[in-house]
Parts: structure tokens; C-alpha cells; sequence
């Protein structure tokens, strides 16, 4: 039997109703004022279970699904991503993460803006150009937008948008580079849309570090060294480790804007099966997440996750994975928006 006063003492601790952080204590204070408690497995899902708005003037961050997949050259289905994506997020909960201890929802104001609504869907180089124009007034409003896809075309018109006015720097986790030259008839395809960025004059090669690349499409990324992107194929990365990794990216990218563009497909299709040309071989989500934690301080404009194909997914364990890749890239940005906002 336990000793009476030590049971007594471990009785008031459970009795305790608060939290031992008091930014959890306010935090859930506020919520229980201005909303109900939705259970996770009622109501409706939403992106990492944010209040839903299409109020832009309201935010500082805008989680965006697209449900695109025109530009795939192997198996489609990554326009049902966000939507399983937003039910998977349901599984998870709390508003703080366990090892940074950033609270994104009190460092800035976020919500699930909900998709882009195509209005022409069966044209690729269309759809390509409404994408732009719905990010360009994201930008406009001067809002950040965190994006869940979508096959990797999208990050092409996102860039347009974000880096018009000043070229971004990219750290970029994937099997393949993505920096093909035109296929098929068009070079706005999957396999292209960080050589299109380049050329475009929005994306910078010189802060562009990819991250786990593999496989036998490797010849088709020649753009990506001729242009002075610094590529860490997945023997580099295990052969330098994680922390080695991580510091040659913040070298790379430094204090200018960057933004994250995460593929599923870096990630060994052991853990994310459910995506469009899987490579084995690849990352670990544990290495992907502390990847991302990794970039916290930098200077942070925006991220996706992208190529999420639900219908090679039975379990859906790869939207699972996307969703907390997406929960990871929202805590560094929201980091990084704050420190902006501290500074000016």
C-alpha cells in the first residue's frame, strides 16, 4: 500500500483542474468562451480541427486545400487529398506542441479557408492559372497560406504568387526533384514545377535545398545542379545525419523568405502508400518531423503538403502522416510570423 501522505499528495494532483502552463489555462479559457467542444468524431472535419472562415481580413494564416490532380504523369487520386486529410485530422487534438511548446492559435489567427473551387476541370495549363489567381489574392491580403494537395504542380502558382515580388528560398522533402522539363505536352506537369519557379524569376535555385531524393527518375533532374539548387540525395542525408542536415538548410536558405513544399513520396510508402509515384527507400515521418522543428527561426512564408491519393490508402495512415507534417509546418510559420510581427 502506498504511504498514506504521498497518496493523499498524488489525490490533489489529480483533483487539479488546471494546467501546469498557464498559456494552456488561457487558452482553454478563451475557447470555452467562444466556442463549443466539438468532439472529434462529430461535427465537421477541418484541417488540424480549425474554426472554419472565409473571412481573409481575419487571418494571418490560411489553410487551404486544393483538390487538384491534372498534373500527374503516374497514378491520379490526390484530389481527394485535402478532404481525407481534413478527416484524419480529427484523430488528433490539443493546441500545443509537445516538444517546442508553441501554441499557433496564440500567435496568430488561423483557420481552414476551405478549397479552391475549379471552375475548369479538364485542362491542366487553366487550372494551373486559377491557382494563381486564388493565391494571388491570398497574398494580396497579406495572409500566409498553408496548403494541403494536391499533386506538386500546385507549388508552381503558389510561388508565382508569394515570390513576385521578392524570389523565395525552398527547402524542399521529396523522393524526386521535380525539376523536368516538359512531358507530354505540358511543362506544368508534377514532375516540373520548381524548374518552371525558377524560370518564372520567383523561386531562388541558390536558397533551394531538396531533401531525400531517390530513384530511377534522377537523369530528369539535371536542372536541379545546373542550376544551383543543392540536392541531398537519401544516402547523403544518412550518411551526414539529421542535425548536419538541418544546418546545411538553414545555411542554404538563410534569413531571406522561404517557403517548405512537403511530398508524401519522401517518405518510405511503408509509412505513406497513398500517393501517386511512390519510391522506396525514403524518410521516416520521425525524421520528417524533426526536419521541420529543425527550421524553426527562419524566416517562414508559407508551406504545403502535397500528393496525398487516398485511394491507394485503404487505412488512411498517409493523410494521418500529411496531417501532422501540415501541424508541424503550421507551428514553425506561426513561430516565424510572430517573431516578424515582434520585430516590426
Amino acid at each position: 500500500m502506498i504511504d498514506a501522505n504521498k497518496l493523499s499528495k498524488l489525490r490533489e494532483l489529480a483533483n487539479k483542474m488546471d494546467f501546469n502552463d498557464d498559456r494552456l489555462n488561457k487558452y482553454y479559457q478563451q475557447k470555452n468562451e467562444n466556442s463549443a467542444d466539438v468532439k472529434p468524431y462529430a461535427g465537421y472535419s477541418t484541417l488540424l480541427r480549425a474554426a472554419q472562415s472565409t473571412d481573409i481580413k481575419a487571418l494571418d494564416i490560411a489553410l487551404i486545400g486544393i483538390p487538384f490532380d491534372f498534373g500527374v504523369t503516374n497514378r491520379p487520386g490526390a484530389r481527394f487529398g485535402p478532404q481525407q486529410i481534413r478527416e484524419m485530422s480529427s484523430m488528433t487534438e490539443g493546441p500545443m506542441h509537445h516538444e517546442s511548446g508553441i501554441i499557433p492559435a496564440q500567435l496568430c489567427r488561423f483557420a481552414d479557408y476551405g478549397d479552391i473551387n475549379f471552375e475548369r476541370t479538364y485542362n491542366l495549363d487553366q487550372g494551373i492559372e486559377e491557382i494563381e489567381a486564388y493565391f494571388h489574392k491570398i497574398a494580396d491580403a497579406g495572409v500566409i497560406p498553408i496548403s494541403a494537395g494536391g499533386d506538386h504542380s500546385v507549388t508552381y502558382p503558389i510561388l508565382k504568387a508569394i515570390g513576385r515580388k521578392e524570389p523565395v528560398g525552398l527547402i524542399h522533402i521529396d523522393a524526386h526533384a521535380d525539376t523536368g522539363g516538359a512531358f507530354n505536352g505540358s511543362k506544368f506537369h508534377h514532375g516540373g514545377p520548381f524548374r518552371n519557379a525558377v524560370l518564372a524569376g520567383v523561386l531562388d535555385p541558390e536558397r533551394t535545398i531538396q531533401i531525400g531524393i531517390r530513384g530511377r527518375a534522377e537523369p530528369h533532374w539535371d536542372f536541379s545542379t545546373d542550376s544551383g539548387m543543392r540536392v541531398v540525395h537519401i544516402e547523403e542525408f544518412y550518411q551526414m545525419g539529421l542535425k548536419s542536415v538541418i544546418a546545411e538548410a538553414r545555411r542554404i536558405v538563410g534569413d531571406g523568405p522561404t517557403y517548405i513544399s512537403f511530398d508524401v513520396d519522401g517518405i518510405d510508402p511503408a509509412f505513406t502508400p497513398g500517393t501517386g509515384t511512390p519510391e522506396v527507400g525514403g524518410l521516416t515521418p520521425r525524421e520528417v518531423q524533426q526536419l521541420i522543428r529543425g527550421l524553426r527561426g527562419l524566416n517562414l512564408v508559407g508551406g504545403d503538403v502535397v500528393e496525398v491519393a487516398p485511394p491507394y490508402d485503404q487505412s488512411g495512415n498517409t493523410a494521418l502522416v500529411a496531417a501532422t507534417m501540415m501541424w508541424e509546418i503550421l507551428c514553425v510559420v506561426a513561430d516565424s510570423f510572430s517573431t516578424r510581427n515582434t520585430n516590426n
